[in-house]
């Protein structure tokens, strides 16, 4: 059973207020929903609200929190799974192109963020920003093993075919983006990989 915040697992009310935001922040936007309508949809008090999230700002910083570990475990099972940093990487875009295939997909739930919260001051923007380093540092760090030398380019480019790919995977038919997208990543590595193979035997 769920213990509250004293305990070592979040309790129940706390669990259907995350659970309640993150369906409807990520589906229609943060700013068009209310705290009122989080209480409401989530069954507790507001009273059982403001205990667990003193404003709204903390719980948007705990739903952006949860869609990082979400795409934090996919990325790290992705690196695990696979033995070759190229493998790691297709497995990464892969993962990607399985997102934007599915059901209810409407972009980038940080990039959806950053256009609500442009002020880089602002704590929520903060937040995006730390999500898309890390992300960029992983790849750059998977780059590294493919070809060293052109790894902050090539990680960086990913990162944009990526960032394309899921705003156009929610306007336009989210197959043919995903294999745009996939296209896109494989050829990627291919060049850096072939960097690296002539790099070695030069």
């Amino acid at each position: 059973m769920a213990r509250d915040s004293s305990g070592t697992r979040p309790s129940e009310a706390r669990l259907r207020l995350l659970d309640t935001a993150t369906r409807v922040f990520y589906a229609e936007g943060i700013h068009s929903v209310g705290v009122d309508r989080i209480i409401a949809e989530a069954k507790v008090t507001r009273a059982t609200f403001y205990r667990h999230f003193p404003g709204k700002d903390d719980l948007i910083l705990a739903y952006l929190r949860r869609v990082h570990e979400m795409d934090r475990a996919l990325v790290e099972a992705a690196i695990a799974d696979n033995p070759s940093p190229v493998d790691r990487l297709l497995a990464v875009a892969d993962s990607v192109a399985q997102g934007i295939r599915s059901p209810g997909f409407r972009g980038c739930a940080f990039l959806n963020a950053a256009a609500e919260y442009p002020d880089d001051e602002h704590p929520v923007h903060r937040e995006i920003i730390a999500h898309r380093q890390w992300f960029l540092d992983t790849l750059t760090a998977q780059m590294a093993q493919v070809h060293e030398p052109t790894a902050d380019a090539a990680a960086r480019h990913f990162v944009m075919l990526r960032d394309g790919a899921m705003a156009a995977g929610c306007l336009f038919d989210p197959a043919l983006v995903a294999e745009t997208f996939l296209h896109g990543a494989e050829g990627l590595l291919r060049v850096n990989s072939e960097r690296g193979t002539a790099g070695s035997t030069g």
